[in-house]
């Protein structure tokens, strides 16, 4: 590039339908660009509490710990797993993909035992094997488990899986930063006790910040703890004491004002829309790239009973160059697509319909670019 460091800087256009980020509305964009205020500004504070009670809406919850963490869906992974668990604890990880993995990362930096859960990628968790193991295993305190596996496109039952939890009387933390906005979560009805998501998927927002809810269950038993949170900066009874309640707050950290501002105005959007209406949106958009993409003798990796909308994997037809066909569709199509990762790495394509990107627009868009592209390719 023929560019000095001093020029600005000026992104190139794309189409983003990988697994994320996903395309960011233009009055979302907009709504970050407004006057920065300070984080204990009395408007601002305002923006807090309907933050609040947005997310608990997308939540379906009345967990008053609800809030944001700065940072990608990942940090709330550390702040839910490491603000639960404590050394020597028992945590049972159901691992379907690369963000079950993950989980089991966390939770062993946070010095628990961890006792991995295995299931094939592109297969959901069975709540039954959970049950076993849990039943097995009169010690484990946790059940931690992905909602919407971004690695394979997998939908689990997290209904079924938050009633083996509560049967055996141990904390559900959930990840659901792929499934928020795209498909139903309902954390009260189906008794999960933490969960966290990102913006930067279905909720269409920039990558940045990690919205979380803890129940008061939860909230008791963190309050209980022998030793401190790993995380001074991730530590919820501290944090809460800047998020909780109405009005004043105290002073925790300098809240990322600009980005919260873009939370805001993508939440309003989505519940404007309806989230029937959103969830309805994705399924149409997911059900019009499988059509299109069997008529051109591509198969999906996931059985459709399922398949999530939103997390499209495709498997790679034969002949392809896996790192061609993406490299082409994003610079001479501007779009992105998602590569496989671990054992699928070079088997699938992640096609991600999320957010403003569910659309048939988008879809059409992405078909007419691989027809020209696969052309190109070698039988």
């Amino acid at each position: 590039m023929n560019r000095k460091i001093t020029d600005p800087f000026l992104p190139p256009e794309r189409l983003l339908l990988g697994p994320g980020p996903s395309p960011v509305a233009p009055e979302v964009l907009a709504a970050m660009a407004h006057p920065t205020i300070g984080h204990l500004d009395p408007a601002f504070i305002g923006l807090m509490d309907e933050l609040k009670a947005m997310l608990q809406t997308m939540f379906n919850t009345k967990n008053e710990a609800t809030f944001t963490v700065a940072g990608p869906g990942s940090v709330g992974m550390d702040a839910c797993i490491l603000n639960m668990i404590e050394p020597g604890d028992k945590i049972l990880i159901a691992r379907n993909g690369v963000f079950g993995m993950r989980m089991s990362e966390v939770a062993s930096r946070g010095g628990a035992t961890v006792v991995p859960l295995d299931f094939e990628w592109g297969t959901p968790v069975d709540p039954a094997a959970v049950d076993a193991a849990l039943a097995k295993d009169k010690d484990i305190k946790f059940l931690a488990f992905v909602h919407a596996e971004t690695s394979t496109g997998v939908l689990s039952d997290a209904q079924a899986l938050g009633a083996v939890a509560k049967k055996h009387n141990v904390f559900s933390i959930m990840d659901c930063v792929t499934s928020v906005g795209g498909v139903p979560v309902e954390m009260d009805a189906w008794s999960i006790d933490v969960l966290y998501t990102g913006t930067q998927k279905c909720l269409s927002c920039p990558p940045g910040l990690s919205p979380v809810s803890f129940n008061q269950r939860a909230i008791d038993h963190i309050k209980a703890r022998k030793t401190k949170v790993l995380s001074w900066f991730l530590d919820v009874t501290q944090v809460m004491a800047y998020w909780g309640g109405e009005g004043a707050r105290a002073y925790h950290h300098t809240a990322p004002i600009n980005a919260l501002y873009g939370l805001h105005e993508a939440l309003r959007r989505v519940l404007v829309e309806g989230l029937d209406a959103a969830f309805a949106r994705h399924r149409k958009a997911h059900q019009y790239l499988v059509a299109g993409l069997q008529k051109r003798g591509m198969e999906m990796l996931v059985a459709e009973s399922y398949r999530l909308p939103q997390l499209n994997a495709v498997k790679i037809p034969a002949g392809a160059d896996d790192a061609k066909v993406r490299r082409s569709l994003l610079l001479d199509h501007g779009i992105e697509i998602g590569a496989g990762l671990g054992p699928l790495a070079g088997k699938v394509w992640r096609i991600g319909l999320m957010g403003e990107g569910a659309r048939v627009e988008s879809v059409d868009r992405l078909l007419a670019a691989l027809d020209k592209v696969l052309v190109k390719e070698p039988a």
